[in-house]
Parts: C-alpha cells; structure tokens; sequence
C-alpha cells in the first residue's frame, strides 16, 4: 500500500466519520482491510448450524448410536486460547475428526483485535465480549465490577495486553504436588511452553537464554512490538528502588526482577492469537476439522449404562430464540469455555452441587461439588500520573482538535505501511516481580506485620507491577485528560476465593461471578504494601523528573503517599479491578479436595469428558494466564493423540 493510497482512505474515513470525537478507530479499519484483503484469503468458518448438527425438538437430553445425529470423533466447546490449540493439534492425525464450536465470532477479522494497542477498544462491545459484571463485592465496599471475557475465536489471546510471561517454576511444581502428578512439574511441562514458542531474538536483548525457549511453535513471541520511552525509566526506577533486573521473565531462574516484557506480536506487528497462530489456512484446510462460528453450547449430552454416564454430545444454537441442534461425540468432548463458561456449561448439564442444581431445576446427572467453586483472580490497583509538561504523550490517539487529528492518522499511516509506531505498542510494556516479604523493598521497621505467605516457593513473587504510557479508568472507558502515565500493581497469589454460581436454567443467561475480592486480612496488606511501593518508584529518578508530583489533582495520585494505612485500605477496596486472569473453578486437583477433573483433564464421574483452559489450574499462577493456557493445550493434545 502506497502512502497516497493510505491517506487517500483516510481522507474518505475522515469524511464520512468527522462527526465523531475519535475517528481513529474507523481509520485503522479502512486501512487495515484495505491493505490486508489483497494478500489474504478471508477464512471460512462454519455459519450454517444445520450443516453441522441435527436440529432437534423436544430438548432430548441422551443421545445413541443409532440416533441419526452428525458424528464427530472430539467436540470441542469454546474455540478460545486452549480450544484453538486442541482443534489444530488433534487434526495433526487425518483419522481424528474434530468439531470446534465457539459462541463468537472470528477475532482475526476485528481490526481492533490485530492490531496491538486497539485490544481495549473491544471491552464494551457485546458482539466481540461477554460482559459479566460480578456480585456486589462485600469487602470491596459493596461495588459491582465490569468482567469482560473475549466471545471471539482466540479468546482472550484475541482481547489481552499480550504481556508473554507465564509464571514462576514454582507455580507449576506446585500444581504437580497438587495432582501428584510430575507431568506439571517445571522440568517436565516446560516442554510445552517451548512447544507454542517461536521466540523471535532481537539486538536490544542479547542476553535472553534462547536453548529455554520454543523456536518452531506457531505463537511468536519476542521483542516485536514498540515501547514508548516510559518502558526503560520505569524499569530504572524499579532497580533503584532495589528491585533486581532479569533478562527473561520466563527463564528457569523464576521471575523476579524488572524487565521489559515479552509480547505475543508478531513480525508483522500483529497480535499472535491461538486463532491466527493455530487456525491458518492451512490448518482450515483439513477435511477432518470442522470450525462453527456463532454456536453456544447449551448443554452436553449423555448415553447411560449399568456402570457409567457418558458424554456422548452437545446441544448448540445460535441465539436463545433459534433452533437447537445437536451433534454426537464418538470419543470425547472437550470443554474450553474458560473460568467462567466451563463450569457454567457443566452446571448446566448436570454436573455440579446436587442442591444447587435442584434450586434451579436441573437434572442431576453427576453430584461434584468442586465445580465452579475456588474462583480467584488477580485484584488490580492503578496509580495514575501527570507527566511534567509533555514528555511522550498518547493523547492524540484520541484527539480533541485539528492537530491532534493530523498526529491520530500520522500513527495510523505509519503502522499501516509497516512502520510500528504507537498502534504496535501493547501499553503493558515493561514489568516488575516481587515478593511483599522482601526485606529490602519492605523492611520490618517500616512493615513489621509478618503476613502469610501465599507464594509457590521463595523464589516466587506474590506481587507484579507494570507501566502504561498512559492513564485510564474503567478498563480504558475513560482516558484521563492530559500527559499522562499510569503504574499498575496487583496480587498474583491471592488468598481470597470465589464462586461461578447459576442465575437460572437459560443457558444464554449469564451466570453469577463472584470473586470475592480482598476477603482475606492478607490480601488486603500484600496491595496496600504494593501501593505503598508503586508510589515510591514512581518518585525515584528517573521518573521522579519528569511526572509532576506537585499536582493537586484529584484524578491523579501524586498525593497518595501522605494517606495513612487506614486510608490507603479504604481506597483499595473502592478502586480493586479486574486484570482478566480468573483460574480454577473446574479445578486439578483430587476428588476429597473439590477436584473437578484429575490430571488427564478428566470430569470426575464421567467418562468422557474433559476441561482443558485455565478453570482447571490447581492454582493460580503468578503471572499472565494465557501462556499456561497455550501450554496445557499442548499437552492434552499429545495425550489425547498418544492414547486413540
């Protein structure tokens, strides 16, 4: 694409949006599809729901043999991060027949979705994402929280910050004593991280171990994206606070220390989703491998016998108003819904608490208490700046006036003609991992309450932190007015544990999610100490120089270090967010400690049936999910493959 014919289109944007107070957007669509369609073919999924399943009448709830309904040897339900990688990986063998159903969409076909510093656009349309809100949160002074979950092929690899940190070794040595199973171990499931990996190496870090990481996987990882000029000043500030610098989050040394992060975008400066990495043409091309698109499952089906219940197939529609249909599972269905929709879809089938199935009139085919209890999720606390005059600012991206404007579609021409600039930037650029028992970074006379600690091994972390060249509310609803600069902190080992609990029997009404923040003494603590250290890098050069800490404002928190305890604990629990990393409500773990699948993935009592995506994490990891989402894929894929 030529620069003329790039500010040709958007001149035509201009003029037809020029209404709108930020016509960005609209811009990197016109270019984005204007310059992508001439060198890809637009891939093809399954709309049609009656060339897949039979539709059906009556809400029959078994299926047989000799039902007549469409046969597929694994169905999968949820064409998210860990469903893409099982739906490419298991077609690998041409006798396996796969069906993947997702209710969404495709995320490679959301311009906002590729392209690296849109992502947050997508969290308030319906179309692309499930908007859960959660139940009053009792001690986070009663308020309701925004939940967003990606409803696109890729999932929430389609929507994340595509921050490629995977969490601590002890994360997963600790699963492994969990299950009792040394498959999870650090040593052993490393394997299927690098598997996914294609690190992409990069002058600037000649000092990341390359023999730890993939290199002929399907998801790029590296150093691709851009980073503003905030990314090495915050990790200065972070060292000289006395936070240690590391060369690779997700070496075998563990994760603490300071670093630019490593992203999930491409040599072409695109997101590396499980859709586009897993889901390519060629991979579309198999005639054993079926996609359907727009397609809930309602529910699992079941065949019955004197010794056991089987899962022998799902029930679909594409509205609550629409026909429903089934299809027939020969082998295996696979639930991939993610922390919320899993056990949701399991509750819904039958499986789950005896009592709470029968307040909401469902039959029960399996009691399994486990299911959607131990919710937990990472509580996030935003620190927002003012720059000192206007150091690099992104304001512009949505622009108030004719300059503004002109810098808004200069960023849009460059990333379009393959340039990076700001559009390439993924705003979680550079990160810190500490431990709140750190005696250097809170010393006992400064910190003398001992706290417990929640870490998987004294190597792991139980807080992180990462900088934005920007500050926003709401999830990016609201972006602050002026120059600004935000430093992120959140639990990455909560204590606190929640719950995914039925509304009602309609299966497209969502359900109740309650993650129960800051219930526990101690996680309260741990991010009131995190604030405590966030605000004090954000004072040490050289962030010091530049951020204006004079500022009075009250949308800023330039002040926030003169609160007491008391106080800082009160604006905690009215300001705890959301970081999109819920884990384990369809637990790995033993049956007698709410296990809700065994180290197979297996649903406890049914023959089957399995949960691959991060509802069946033992624990939550301290770190970004998506990577062990990608990893535990992996490996059930070889299991399955090894054992049919």
């Amino acid at each position: 694409m030529t620069v003329a014919s790039a500010l040709e289109a958007l001149n035509d944007v201009l003029a037809r949006y020029s209404h709108l107070p930020a016509p960005i957007t609209d811009a990197v669509q016109k270019l984005y599809l204007a310059k992508s369609t001439k060198k890809k073919k637009k891939k093809k999924y399954v709309t049609d729901l009656g060339t897949i399943g039979q539709r059906v009448e009556g809400g029959q709830s078994e299926t047989s043999k000799g039902s007549g309904l469409p046969e597929y040897d694994i169905i999968i339900v949820g064409g998210g991060t860990s469903g893409c990688v099982l739906a490419a990986r298991l077609t690998e063998n041409p006798n396996i027949r796969v069906l993947l159903l997702e209710a969404g969409g495709s995320g490679r076909a959301i311009p906002e979705s590729r392209i690296p510093a849109a992502y947050s656009q997508l969290f308030y349309v319906k179309k692309h994402v499930h908007a859960f809100w959660t139940e009053a949160q009792s001690f986070a002074n009663g308020a309701k929280k925004f939940w967003p979950r990606a409803k696109m092929l890729g999932g929430c690899s389609s929507i994340n910050a595509q921050m490629a940190q995977y969490g601590a070794p002890g994360d997963f040595d600790e699963w492994a004593s969990i299950i009792k199973d040394e498959s999870f171990a650090w040593k052993n499931f490393s394997r299927s991280f690098r598997k996914f990996e294609s690190y992409q190496p990069h002058r600037d870090f000649p000092n990341v171990d390359v023999s730890a990481r993939g290199t002929t996987g399907p998801v790029q990882v590296g150093f691709n994206n851009s980073v503003s000029i905030w990314c090495n000043k915050f990790v200065q500030a972070c060292l000289n606070v006395g936070i240690p610098s590391t060369n690779d989050f997700n070496g075998p040394n563990g994760t603490i220390g300071a670093a630019r992060v490593m992203t999930y975008v491409d040599n072409k400066r695109e997101r590396s989703s499980a859709e586009g990495a897993y889901l390519t043409p060629e991979v579309l091309a198999r005639p054993n491998l079926v996609v359907a698109i727009n397609a809930t499952v309602t529910r699992v089906l079941f065949e019955r016998d004197v010794e056991s219940t089987v899962a022998s197939g799902v029930e679909f529609a594409n509205s609550e108003d629409g026909p429903r249909f089934q299809a027939r599972a020969k082998k295996q269905v696979i639930i991939s819904a993610g922390a919320v929709q899993s056990p949701h879809l399991l509750l819904l089938s039958g499986i789950g608490p005896t009592e709470h199935l029968q307040e909401h009139s469902i039959p029960v085919v399996h009691h399994l208490p486990g299911v959607g209890k131990n919710l937990v999720d990472h509580p996030i606390f935003d620190m927002n700046f003012l720059q000192k005059g206007c150091v690099q600012s992104f304001a512009y991206l949505k622009p108030k006036n004719l300059i503004e404007t002109f810098w808004a579609l200069s960023a849009v021409a460059r990333y379009s003609l393959g340039a990076g600039g700001p559009l390439a930037m993924n705003y979680g650029e550079a990160a810190a991992f500490v431990r709140t028992d750190d005696p250097v970074l809170f010393p006992a006379s400064e910190y003398p309450e001992k706290l417990i600690d929640s870490t998987s091994a004294k190597d792991s972390p139980d807080l992180e932190y990462f900088s934005t060249p920007s500050a926003y509310k709401q999830h990016t609803a609201v972006i602050l007015e002026g120059h600004t600069y935000a430093i992120h902190v959140y639990l990455v080992r909560p204590t606190s544990h929640g719950t995914i609990r039925l509304l009602s029997s309609d299966p497209f009404a969502y359900p109740r999610v309650d993650p129960n923040y800051l219930a526990t003494r101690e996680d309260l603590v741990k991010l009131v100490r995190g604030v405590r250290l966030g605000l004090k890098i954000s004072r040490q050069d050289p962030l010091k120089s530049i951020l204006d800490h004079d500022s009075l404002d009250p949308q800023f928190d330039h002040q926030l270090y003169l609160k007491t305890d008391a106080e800082l604990e009160d604006i905690v629990r009215e300001r705890v967010e959301t970081v999109y990393h819920p884990t384990s409500t369809c637990r790995m773990a033993p049956l007698e400690e709410d296990g809700v699948v065994d180290s197979k993935l297996n649903v406890y009592g049914i023959k089957g049936l399995k949960v691959c995506d991060a509802s069946v994490f033992p624990s939550i990891i301290s770190g970004h999910t998506a990577g062990a989402c990608f990893a535990i894929a992996e490996k059930l894929a070889d299991q399955i493959k090894a054992e049919l």
